[in-house]
């Protein structure tokens, strides 16, 4: 009687769902039975959702500790690329086992009696990694290429708001829009970029007006309003390789503060956006619209407060003049308080391999603070300055919004569907087009131009609406006194709000900070350009000496 152990192995969450590693079992039990081999219940050894790119897996190791100990005397598995994908490793294993006078059986592998059977079975393994490397770079050039020629086939899936159309022996696939989920999209974007809800505000919003997800839930997640305003497919562009495959660190920082091992050997990572290959597709917003989701989300991720315990006036704004690394926020306690410091990211010689990338010297947090708060509340106790930035402000938005894009482009529909009538018209006149061709055509034309014209009509109405905020700017002055008065007493939160309304950046340097407006301004910095002009013409740059503060 024969001891067996068997090892099963399956590397995706999809088989792990379809049980294919119970089918795998099975099929190693079956087998053992007929063999006449006795397989020990607890020397069943299984890894659902290990790659076979990986040595390291707990059912794996697991057999391997109990060869070393000369406990079986044989190891059965499905065939050889469950226990690796990897030739190289295969050979390893197959050797290791062989030391501890361990034999490895596969059932759908013959087995080697012969040095020639055996060199066989090594070019057999060795070939069949070389095509399955040759399949996946195939498979990866033709999704590339297919993804070049804008077939959206090559995508993992329709998002919320259309409906993906397989292709057929006479079209391609494509995208169909589902009006109904378009609206819910466009509702979305208009909560976030008009209304300003926050993403989990829109995700409650959703929910309580029982409005179904993609896949027919009624609760919401806040990802999946986070992914549906970061997709570019709704501004027309479903992008290809927007990530790419990685080699995982085998240690994690988390998982090596709790002592153990990633079990995934690659993980996701994404590529820069220049990389993404664009596949046009029906737009449910405009380009504008999505691109102010976008710069609302980039302001979000860079002003976060949620890793902040306490808070910190400049957070977010600070970068270092001499290697571009932001500053963040540190402390060292002496024998009476505890002080806190500003430092630069590239002073910290353990984050570079115990080699500082930068010489910059860190600088109080109440010093710099201070600074840069008396400068904010004294460029405020200027009205007029405020109130041309103000006018300026929504004369670019009236410009340049989405609302002015939208009905330019509405008008030039509008037009454009008048000439189409025209040109109808005209072949109906000149005998080119018959009578009933003439009555098919015309009413979906005519429907269409009223619902543009009603569409303008809207338009028009809300961008008189703008003129509003013009006269909002007359009562300045009044609201800056407040703000002046209260200056003192204002939470750190509200201080932030108020920076971060006048001031884009902060550099840090050895002996000086510079403080770049977001707004242009009239004021010239101390030591500027020449004969008292400013060194560069829209901002202003206002230095002040630190260095008895760096600490």
């Amino acid at each position: 009687m024969k001891l067996v152990a068997i090892y099963a192995r399956v590397s995706s969450d999809r088989q792990k769902e379809e049980h294919t590693i119970g089918s795998q079992v099975l099929a190693l039990m079956n087998y053992a039975r007929n063999e006449a081999y006795t397989v020990p219940q607890e020397w069943i050894f299984q890894d659902e959702g290990y790659s076979g790119a990986s040595l390291i897996r707990p059912g794996l190791e697991r057999l391997r500790d109990l060869a070393s100990e000369g406990q079986i005397e044989t190891v059965l598995a499905y065939s050889p690329d469950r226990l690796s994908r990897k030739y190289a490793y295969q050979v390893l294993l197959i050797e290791e086992f062989a030391r501890y006078g361990v034999e490895v059986a596969f059932v759908k592998s013959p087995k080697a009696t012969t040095p020639e059977e055996e060199l066989l079975l090594q070019f057999q393994g060795m070939i069949a990694e070389y095509e399955r490397a040759q399949i996946a770079e195939r498979s990866r050039r033709g999704k590339r290429y297919r993804a070049k020629a804008g077939s959206v086939n090559v995508l993992s899936g329709a998002p919320y708001g259309y409906r993906y159309i397989k292709k057929t022996d006479t079209s391609a696939a494509y995208y169909e829009v589902i009006e109904e989920q378009a609206e819910v999209v466009r509702e979305v974007y208009k909560l976030y970029t008009e209304a300003g809800f926050s993403i989990n505000a829109i995700a409650r919003w959703l929910n309580a007006h029982r409005i179904q997800t993609r896949k027919g839930k009624s609760q919401w997640e806040r990802s999946t309003v986070w992914a549906m305003l970061r997709n570019p497919a709704y501004m027309g562009k479903a992008c290809f390789g927007k990530t790419e495959l990685t080699e995982r660190k085998k240690v994690t920082r988390l998982l090596r503060q709790r002592g153990g091992f990633s079990p995934r050997t690659s993980s996701n990572r994404e590529r820069p956006r220049s990389e993404w290959m664009e596949i046009p597709v029906p737009a449910i917003v405009e380009e504008e619209t999505f691109g102010l989701a976008q710069e609302r989300l980039e302001h979000n991720k860079r002003f976060s407060p949620r890793r902040t315990v306490e808070p910190t006036l400049l957070q977010g704004m600070l970068v270092c003049n001499r290697c571009g690394y932001a500053l963040y926020r540190t402390s060292t306690r002496t024998s009476k308080k505890k002080l806190y410091y500003y430092r630069c990211l590239g002073s910290d010689a353990y984050r570079y391999f115990n080699k500082r990338v930068c010489e910059n010297r860190p600088i109080r947090q109440d010093y710099l603070d201070e600074v840069v708060w008396k400068h904010v509340v004294r460029l405020l106790k200027s009205p007029e300055l405020i109130r041309s930035e103000i006018t300026r402000r929504i004369k670019q938005i009236q410009d340049s919004s989405p609302t002015k894009r939208r009905k330019d482009g509405v008008e030039r529909e509008i037009t454009r569907i008048g000439k189409s009538t025209e040109k109808l018209l005209d072949a109906y006149q000149e005998g080119l087009m018959q009578v009933e061709e003439l009555r098919r055509r015309m009413p979906g034309l005519r429907k269409r131009q009223e619902a543009l014209k009603t569409e303008l009509n809207n338009l028009e109405a809300a961008s008189s609406n703008h003129k509003q905020f013009l006269r909002l700017s007359e009562n300045i002055e009044d609201f800056l006194g407040r703000l002046c008065k209260t200056a003192d007493s204002m939470s750190v939160r509200d201080r932030q709000k108020i920076i971060r309304l006048v001031v884009k950046e902060i550099l840090v340097d050895l002996d000086s900070i510079k403080i770049m407006h977001s707004i242009p301004v009239s004021e010239v910095s101390p030591g500027s350009g020449p004969e008292g002009g400013p060194e560069i013409p829209s901002y202003l740059l206002r230095s002040w000496s630190h260095q008895s503060h760096a600490g």
